[in-house]
């Protein structure tokens, strides 16, 4: 979180009138798609919290195809949400067509392909980051999906497989070939996952070698880090994960950064609290109580990290599975 209220002035490097196909988003800053995680409740803070285009969990083309339980309701959008990006996987053109056209009458304004995803299980399929061995098979699957739908289509790609296989500009060539509105960027190959440090120079290159919209993706946690993407990178829009967990205000700061006005303070301890259990009932309500409380341990560890007495509390609630005792804690913490 920033520690500071003193307006920091940079040179804006964001065109407000920067677009992906047909949608404008208010501002640069995206909540990456994060499995798990970034389901409609979750969402809709981070969306009122300032993130100008939020991304669902990934979504399987399969699981569409095949009509799955699970996958409908990863397709729920809820009321008053930020503008939504799906995002989903798969390694079939035809598939991956089918899905997009199915999407034509939901409420999302783009859809995005996984083609990162380092996950073992989703790699040994083909799917997510694999599709990087093949920059041909890339390009053919975002050439059939723009034939049956109206909204813009992106990917989400990392550097490569590895460290000795680094492709992401040829990937993003690929993209750009098969009609992509835009490609996103992590700063990582498939090998390194989550560790070391995103190299933000391989996003500058694939900057420099397209013409579609960039969104440039990894370590950004705060505002120095986020300017350090823009100016090192020259893309066109942000993508922050991990930096958001347990902290939505991140976007409300971006934002004051990026309008050049006061930064505001950090979240007080009851604003905290108020967060967490704002959090808590609407997930709660959207996906009952027994699953909704064990995935809300997560959520509030990641919201306490670092604060006083965050250990005991984490401790607390590990062994809770009722959702008067998780509100409990969250009121005596």
């Amino acid at each position: 979180m920033i520690k500071t209220s003193i307006s920091i002035k940079t040179e804006k490097r964001w065109n407000a009138d920067s677009s992906i196909g047909d949608f404008k988003p208010d501002n640069p800053f995206f909540l990456a798609p994060l499995a798990g995680v970034t389901d409609a409740p979750t969402r809709l803070i981070f969306g009122e919290m300032g993130a100008g285009l939020v991304y669902s969990e990934m979504v399987s083309a399969k699981g569409m195809h095949y009509g799955d339980k699970k996958t409908k309701q990863l397709l729920d959008i809820l009321p008053n949400e930020a503008p939504v990006a799906f995002q989903i996987f798969g390694n079939d053109p035809g598939i991956m067509a089918e899905a997009a056209h199915n999407l034509e009458s939901r409420g999302n304004v783009m859809i995005d392909v996984n083609m990162g995803c380092p996950v073992p299980k989703v790699f040994k399929n083909g799917d997510g980051a694999a599709l990087l061995k093949d920059p041909n098979k890339c390009s053919d699957i975002i050439r059939e999906m723009k034939k049956v739908s109206s909204k813009p289509i992106t990917a989400k790609i990392r550097l490569g497989i590895n460290d000795s296989s680094i492709n992401c500009v040829e990937v993003a060539k690929a993209l750009e070939e098969g009609g992509a509105d835009a490609v996103c960027v992590h700063g990582r190959t498939r090998e390194a996952y989550y560790s070391g440090k995103a190299d933000y120079g391989w996003i500058a290159k694939v900057k420099e070698a397209v013409k579609i919209p960039v969104i440039g993706n990894g370590d950004i946690i705060d505002i120095e880090s986020c300017k350090r993407m823009f100016e090192e990178t020259g893309v066109d829009f942000v993508m922050i994960g991990r930096g958001a967990l347990g902290n939505p205000w991140i976007f409300d700061e971006l934002n004051a950064w990026w309008r050049g006005i006061r930064i505001p303070e950090p979240p007080s301890r009851d604003a905290l609290k108020a967060m967490m259990m704002r959090h808590a009932r609407s997930l709660i309500t959207y996906k009952g109580e027994r699953i909704a409380v064990n995935e809300l341990k997560k959520h509030l560890a990641w919201y306490t990290k670092g604060q006083f007495a965050g250990n005991e509390f984490r401790r607390r609630i590990n062994s809770i599975s009722d959702a008067d005792e998780l509100f409990d804690a969250i009121e005596s913490w």
